[in-house]
């Protein structure tokens, strides 16, 4: 409890508060235009950070982060395009009611349903981190290369459509994660006689060349094209005896997001497809979903939402990244010199709980500027991309370069933003890669202590009650999607 109101207080401060509030505008406008995700979003804003405090530049981020899921929901519901792919299910009734001309009745619900969702997950995330991190603290050498096997092991769940595409991201982030000096030996590998190459090839300029740069590059091949969005919303307001019915809907929802988003590699889009299924399954009037109806928009944006603090759950008590997104943030809080784990607790508590403190206040400004600001969002939908692109391609280059002081990192981020391009092109996921280059070193490295522990003994992997469990976990994890395709292909 006294780490608690150490936590509000330290968030109170002008400077906490003003990034956090920055951050959240920012996200939400960032969310509401098609093409710029979450993970974007958070990629372009990391460099900003490195000359920040801990607290204020994480909460930053953050609020990028949340008010991004948010923002998705606006061109879903007006515009029948999702922002980002979490507001994918809100599409099926969200557009429905606008033109019905109930669009302000629809934001509203989105709004409400969005902020709740995620401070019921952060709740959920303060009650269940703390205990969950001090079981972590029986991990060593073993127990940390299983974690780290257990979360490459949802590259199958983050592949997309092919497995075979997923697991070669992977594999290639993987192999870039060796570039560099021996983690045990410190000699040098790879490196082709480039001093550059030295310390490895950082992620920060690969991630921000993955998914800021492609995304620039693409959106050049249409640069051009026509750019209106025309949009009416009216003043139907949504009445408590409306909102009333949607409260079932949107705690059940909430409960199924921050479950789906404790789970590595279950992502928002997912939580919000299962939440909306199940709001339907409960339903009476079945036959009334995908016509407009609110308890349609509701479910996906209250589970989509609620997925943000589920999925810091793993990140801050295990390091294991949940999903894109909390991949950057876990760069984020390295940079920082946060190392996520059963540790962060006891070696920085205050500053943990002042970042669950922000992500409450995160949510509710969220609400605020999302029932405020409706009209004023809208008119974000009509920049022109000859304008964005240069931006982000700008964005880019100031992120990369900022890193190190060096143009080889914005070589990198270049060499990184057109192989990303090609992985659009070709439908093949950039997540897995990330993955391979951050949790790689960790893999390889508490591989080799465990053997050292050992002696050169790999019964240590298995007579280890932790480590077995979470090596059969991952083997789960690891298979499961492809029984999964299996029994629906055979259905």
């Amino acid at each position: 409890m006294s780490l608690l109101l150490e936590g509000i207080v330290n968030v109170f401060h002008w400077d906490v508060l003003l990034f956090l509030t920055f951050g959240t505008i920012l996200g939400i406008v960032i969310g509401s235009l098609p093409g710029l995700t979450s993970t974007m979003g958070v990629a372009l804003m990391l460099p900003l950070t490195f000359g920040m405090e801990a607290v204020p530049g994480i909460l930053l981020l953050i609020g990028v982060y949340f008010g991004s899921v948010y923002g998705g929901s606006l061109t879903a519901i007006l515009i029948n395009t999702p922002g980002t792919p979490a507001s994918a299910a809100t599409v099926m009734d969200g557009y429905p009611l606008t033109q019905k001309g109930q669009a302000q009745k629809a934001l509203t619900v989105s709004t409400i349903s969005a902020a709740t969702g995620g401070i019921i997950s952060v709740i959920i995330l303060i009650l269940v981190a703390p205990q969950l991190a001090s079981f972590a603290l029986k991990f060593s050498a073993p127990e940390s290369f299983a974690l780290a096997l257990f979360g490459l092991s949802i590259v199958s769940s983050i592949a997309g459509k092919s497995m075979v595409k997923g697991l070669m991201a992977g594999t290639l982030g993987l192999l870039i994660a060796t570039i560099g000096l021996d983690p045990i030996g410190g000699f040098p590998r790879f490196t082709f006689g480039m001093p550059e190459l030295t310390t490895g090839i950082g992620f920060i300029p690969i991630m921000i060349g993955l998914f800021a740069a492609s995304e620039a590059f693409k959106s050049m091949e249409d640069i051009f094209s026509e750019n209106k969005v025309k949009v009416a919303i009216d003043k139907v307001k949504l009445k408590w005896v409306e909102f009333k019915v949607l409260i079932g809907t949107i705690l059940r929802s909430a409960g199924i997001g921050t479950f789906t988003g404790m789970i590595p590699g279950a992502g928002a889009d997912i939580a919000a497809f299962v939440a909306y299924n199940e709001a339907k399954r409960f339903s009476k009037d079945k036959e009334q979903f995908g016509k407009g109806d609110l308890r349609g928009v509701a479910a996906p944006e209250a589970a989509g939402n609620s997925v943000t603090g589920g999925a810091m759950i793993p990140l801050l008590t295990l390091g294991i990244p949940g999903d894109a997104v909390t991949a950057v943030l876990l760069g984020a809080l390295m940079v920082q010199g946060l190392q996520p784990g059963p540790m962060l607790f006891e070696s920085n508590g205050p500053i943990v709980y002042t970042l669950f403190v922000g992500m409450l206040l995160a949510n509710i400004l969220i609400l605020v500027f999302g029932l405020l600001g409706i009209r004023l969002f809208t008119k974000v939908l009509a920049i022109p991309k000859t304008i964005l692109t240069p931006l982000i391609l700008m964005l880019c280059v100031v992120g990369a370069y900022s890193l190190g002081n060096n143009y080889f990192d914005v070589i990198v981020m270049f060499v990184a933003g057109v192989v990303g391009y090609f992985f659009k092109r070709f439908e093949i996921p950039a997540s897995p890669v990330i993955l391979g280059l951050i949790l790689g070193p960790m893999m390889e490295s508490n591989f080799r202590r465990a053997l050292v522990m050992s002696q050169g003994d790999l019964s240590i992997f298995y007579t280890r009650p932790i480590t077995v469990v979470l090596l059969t976990i991952a083997i789960i994890t690891l298979f499961t999607p492809l029984f999964t395709k299996k029994i629906k292909k055979n259905a």
